[in-house]
Protein backbone atom coordinates (compact mmCIF):
# COMPACT_ATOMS: atom_id res chain seq x y z
CA UNK A 1 0.00 0.00 0.00
CA UNK A 2 1.23 3.15 -0.54
CA UNK A 3 0.41 6.47 0.99
CA UNK A 4 0.30 10.10 -0.39
CA UNK A 5 2.07 13.62 1.01
CA UNK A 6 0.79 17.11 0.76
CA UNK A 7 1.86 17.95 -2.48
CA UNK A 8 0.53 14.82 -4.53
CA UNK A 9 3.22 12.51 -4.48
CA UNK A 10 2.50 8.98 -4.17
CA UNK A 11 5.37 7.54 -1.40
CA UNK A 12 6.40 4.04 -1.93
CA UNK A 13 6.41 1.87 1.45
CA UNK A 14 10.21 2.15 1.90
CA UNK A 15 12.12 3.76 4.94
CA UNK A 16 10.34 7.15 6.51
CA UNK A 17 12.41 10.01 5.98
CA UNK A 18 12.86 12.32 8.75
CA UNK A 19 11.86 15.86 8.58
CA UNK A 20 8.84 17.60 6.71
CA UNK A 21 8.83 18.69 3.03
CA UNK A 22 8.71 22.38 2.33
CA UNK A 23 5.94 22.15 0.06
CA UNK A 24 3.93 20.74 3.63
CA UNK A 25 5.17 23.63 5.72
CA UNK A 26 4.59 26.10 3.43
CA UNK A 27 1.18 25.13 2.39
CA UNK A 28 0.41 26.55 6.14
CA UNK A 29 1.43 29.56 6.02
CA UNK A 30 -0.73 33.25 4.83
CA UNK A 31 1.13 34.88 2.12
CA UNK A 32 2.24 37.88 1.39
CA UNK A 33 4.25 36.83 4.87
CA UNK A 34 8.04 38.45 6.72
CA UNK A 35 10.86 35.91 7.11
CA UNK A 36 10.81 36.73 10.89
CA UNK A 37 7.31 35.79 11.18
CA UNK A 38 8.11 32.74 9.24
CA UNK A 39 10.84 32.16 11.97
CA UNK A 40 8.28 32.60 15.03
CA UNK A 41 5.66 30.39 13.77
CA UNK A 42 7.10 27.38 12.12
CA UNK A 43 11.39 27.87 12.44
CA UNK A 44 11.73 25.02 14.76
CA UNK A 45 9.94 22.56 12.14
CA UNK A 46 12.92 20.65 10.37
CA UNK A 47 12.55 20.31 6.82
CA UNK A 48 13.87 17.38 4.35
CA UNK A 49 17.28 18.10 2.48
CA UNK A 50 19.67 15.90 0.86
CA UNK A 51 22.09 16.27 3.92
CA UNK A 52 19.06 15.43 6.71
CA UNK A 53 16.60 17.31 8.40
CA UNK A 54 17.35 21.11 9.23
CA UNK A 55 15.30 23.33 11.44
CA UNK A 56 13.44 25.91 8.72
CA UNK A 57 15.05 28.67 10.99
CA UNK A 58 18.73 27.85 10.48
CA UNK A 59 17.87 27.39 6.61
CA UNK A 60 16.21 30.64 6.51
CA UNK A 61 19.62 32.15 8.14
CA UNK A 62 21.37 31.26 4.43
CA UNK A 63 18.13 33.47 2.22
CA UNK A 64 18.49 36.70 1.92
CA UNK A 65 15.13 37.93 1.18
CA UNK A 66 13.16 39.45 4.00
CA UNK A 67 9.57 38.99 2.62
CA UNK A 68 8.15 36.37 0.61
CA UNK A 69 4.59 37.53 -0.85
CA UNK A 70 3.80 34.20 -2.43
CA UNK A 71 4.51 30.93 -1.63
CA UNK A 72 6.10 31.03 -5.17
CA UNK A 73 8.48 33.77 -3.99
CA UNK A 74 8.91 31.45 -1.04
CA UNK A 75 9.74 28.42 -2.54
CA UNK A 76 12.32 30.18 -5.13
CA UNK A 77 14.39 32.09 -2.62
CA UNK A 78 14.55 28.37 0.39
CA UNK A 79 14.82 25.68 -2.30
CA UNK A 80 19.20 26.87 -3.09
CA UNK A 81 19.44 27.02 0.53
CA UNK A 82 17.56 23.51 1.19
CA UNK A 83 19.87 21.67 -1.90
CA UNK A 84 18.36 19.42 -4.37
CA UNK A 85 19.43 15.43 -4.45
CA UNK A 86 18.09 12.68 -2.78
CA UNK A 87 17.22 12.81 0.86
CA UNK A 88 18.31 10.15 3.25
CA UNK A 89 15.83 7.47 4.63
CA UNK A 90 16.60 5.62 7.99
CA UNK A 91 17.84 2.81 6.50
CA UNK A 92 20.60 5.21 4.30
CA UNK A 93 21.91 6.41 7.93
CA UNK A 94 22.34 2.61 8.91
CA UNK A 95 23.92 1.62 5.53
CA UNK A 96 26.49 4.63 6.26
CA UNK A 97 27.12 3.91 9.81
CA UNK A 98 28.17 0.10 8.97
CA UNK A 99 30.59 1.14 6.56
CA UNK A 100 32.36 3.54 8.93
CA UNK A 101 33.75 0.43 10.62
Amino acid sequence: MTEEDDSGIELGEGEPVEGAPLARVSARLMWGIEKSTVVDREGETPIRTPDGPRPLADILDDVDRTYFDTRQTFHEAVEPAVGTGPVPTTADDEATAGSEE
